[in-house]
């Protein structure tokens, strides 16, 4: 049996996958697991659930809340809010632990259920394994007096906002923003906290319907931001996906400003300021050379991890360092956040254009892109990547002819059935090159052995 939790927690279609019974039947697992094992304080656990606009997250919702209270774990219901907001939330209320009920930038029909450790923290992989391994144990049945009660957090959202205002090294007055919510779950608090921090905003898909999700907007559809800041003169546009814990953003021309450039403006503008732990940022192999190049010129040091923000997280929990992030979005501060925060991130950017009185663009030529192309090779046999001696002999000629220039990275997706081939070069045409004859090789050298009837 395959392991039921992915990546970042229980995704899958709504009602496929993800049953009203399987999403109890975790809630009444994870009582266990993360309250009452783990409670020493002599009360009854708390546990914070919120969740992101899609129609199908209500009736998750209710199923999670009804196994939470049901194995006696009072429930503090923070409604529709981003996914670090409720990260944020656990560590706040001091409660147990979290549930956050979203398929992040996924299409509307998925849903998903991550957990939260007290603290807001992300669950390594054997507190995951023991919530599947309590799946098919009795779950506890209090009664009377005993079971959990649900409340509505009624001042969850003021509290996130608040918090993140903190976080401002300078106000926002006289900048104008775009904002694409995505239709998700920073629709309502994204807009507020930007507005409160001095910005004049214009919004774009801000008005959920359950449905609407991630539909043609947000950091998956840049166009739609791009557009809106051209045509209302904006100083600079920031886009969130459906959960918002990553942002990307767009400068006043309409030019795209990644997760890499992001991450060189912040890591550049925090070690000025002496607030850049060891002058260290972490991110993923997958980043652009081109980051690696610029921190280096900075006199800041690039920690690579696996693909993943979790594995930024370890990376920076195991240095005790206080930024980092992937090329998507997901930018992680460490001294505000437990978790990637796409609000945060989209503040500290605007924070620094107010601050510097320096265009986004301008702010983001500290870091120059290599071309990279990524070509994902379906219809092999992923599980033989690693030790192939005739693939290792291919990636060895093509890194000696790109030499200090560029780069290659090849390996097996941990989420598709796809190994992708990764190439950086001084030029586009060479980039391509290298990278279409590896994926060749990797088609030839990895075809799967077709069985005869």
């Amino acid at each position: 049996m395959s392991r039921l939790f992915g990546t970042d927690g229980v995704r899958g279609l709504a009602n496929g996958l993800l049953t009203a019974e399987l999403a109890m039947q975790l809630a009444q697992a994870a009582a266990v697991v993360l309250g009452h094992d783990r409670n020493t304080s002599g009360t009854r656990p708390r546990a914070v659930v919120a969740r992101d606009p899609r129609a199908s997250g209500e009736f998750i919702a209710a199923a999670v809340e009804a196994g939470l209270s049901s194995s006696g774990i009072d429930v503090y219901d923070a409604g529709v809010l981003p996914t670090p907001a409720a990260a944020y939330l656990v560590a706040d209320l001091d409660a147990d632990f979290g549930v956050m009920i979203s398929a992040s930038h996924n299409p509307a029909p998925d849903n998903g259920i991550k957990f939260f450790a007290r603290g807001g923290q992300k669950l390594p992989d054997d507190v995951e394994d023991a919530i599947e391994s309590q799946l098919g144990k009795e779950p506890r049945r209090p009664v009377g007096g005993d079971v959990g009660r649900i409340q509505r957090f009624s001042d969850a959202e003021d509290r996130y906002i608040v918090h993140l205002l903190g976080t401002l090294p300078h106000r926002l007055d006289g900048l104008k923003i775009v904002l694409d919510c995505a239709h998700g779950a920073a629709s309502g608090c994204s807009p507020r906290v930007f507005k409160d921090a001095g910005a004049e905003v214009i919004l774009i898909g801000a008005e959920p319907d359950g449905l609407n999700i991630n539909d043609g907007v947000g950091s998956t559809h840049l166009g739609p931001l791009k557009q809106a800041v051209l045509s209302h003169g904006a100083d600079l546009g920031i886009a969130h996906d459906g959960d918002a814990d990553r942002c990307l953003a767009v400068d006043h021309e309409g030019n795209e400003v990644d997760g890499d450039e992001i991450m060189a403006i912040v890591a550049v503008a925090m070690q000025a300021s002496g607030k850049l732990t060891d002058n260290v940022l972490v991110a993923t192999v997958m980043s652009n050379l081109g980051l690696k190049i610029a921190l280096r010129e900075a006199g800041i040091s690039l920690r690579e991890t696996g693909v993943g923000d979790r594995y930024v997280l370890e990376g920076m929990r195991e240095g005790g360092f206080n930024l980092g992030g992937e090329q998507s979005g997901h930018v992680i501060f460490a001294d505000h956040a437990t978790t990637g925060d796409g609000v945060l991130t989209g503040l500290q950017i605007a924070a620094q254009v107010a601050l510097t009185g320096r265009p986004l663009k301008e702010l983001a030529a500290v870091m120059t892109k290599l071309p990279q192309v990524l070509i994902n090779v379906k219809g092999v046999d992923r599980s033989r990547v690693k030790g192939d001696e005739v693939l290792a002999a291919a990636v060895a000629l093509a890194e000696a002819e790109l030499g200090d220039t560029g780069r290659v990275l090849l390996r097996p997706s941990g989420t598709e059935p796809v190994v992708r081939v990764m190439v950086e070069a001084a030029s586009q045409e060479t980039a391509q090159a290298v990278a279409e004859r590896l994926a060749q090789v990797v088609r030839t050298e990895l075809a799967l052995e077709l069985v005869a009837d």
